[in-house]
């Protein structure tokens, strides 16, 4: 007798939704990197102009570039290698893996962290600039020239997408938490294929010796 097989489940809405927030993360990352090596030209050169009219001197002026240089190329750098990762995350969660899903929160987790980090690190540049000693006047006249190096629209770019970030993140934990997605998950956690038992075979007994009638009496 044969049995009709089961239809597959469907992707709940709430797994399918994260795999597409993660992918538009993704994406932004990637442009993101894009932007920032686009716009580290013209940024160096506008911060070279305005600190010619201080009284910083020329090593110091190559100091501060450098370190600008450097922090947009690892800012790049970690962009490109984020989307791969997030892209790899989900498709692995529409597969219903879910050491994908505790992966997507460990993540989410570490990304929700950076997010506010970098919102807080924007805001305190903001509200508290860096102050020097008279010593250092020179530099703390440098580092005032960053923020005014960089376009009008770059600096709440970045703020707006650290936001971004974290919110994402925390979107896609929560989405994954919902119950239709415990369901799904739990649901491909079970009907993963196991292994058969093994089949031991009886022990090898002797045959038995035929029986022999008693002798008739004498």
């Amino acid at each position: 007798m044969s049995y009709p097989e089961s239809a597959p489940a469907r992707r709940p809405a709430a797994v399918v939704s994260a795999a597409a927030v993660l992918v538009v993360m993704a994406v932004a990352a990637l442009a993101y990197a894009v932007v920032d090596l686009v716009v580290l030209g013209g940024t160096v050169d506008a911060f070279r102009s305005a600190a010619r009219d201080t009284s910083a001197s020329p090593e110091q002026i190559d100091d501060v570039v450098t370190l600008l240089r450097a922090s947009a190329v690892l800012s790049a750098v970690v962009a490109v290698l984020s989307a791969p990762v997030l892209a790899g995350l989900a498709l692995g969660l529409l597969t219903g893996r879910n050491g994908v899903r505790v992966a997507t929160w460990v993540v989410s987790g570490l990304g929700l962290l950076a997010g506010c980090c970098s919102v807080a690190v924007v805001v305190g540049e903001r509200s508290a600039p860096l102050q020097l000693g008279s010593g250092e006047q020179a530099l703390a006249e440098l580092l005032g020239l960053i923020g005014d190096a960089y376009p009008s629209w770059w600096i709440p770019l970045n703020a707006g997408l650290s936001v971004a970030q974290a919110l994402g993140y925390l979107v896609v934990a929560t989405l994954l938490a919902l119950p239709a997605a415990n369901s799904w998950f739990g649901r491909h956690r079970s009907t993963a294929p196991t292994a058969p038992p093994m089949f031991t075979p009886a022990p090898h007994q002797p045959p038995s010796a035929p029986h022999t009638p008693p002798y008739p009496p004498r």
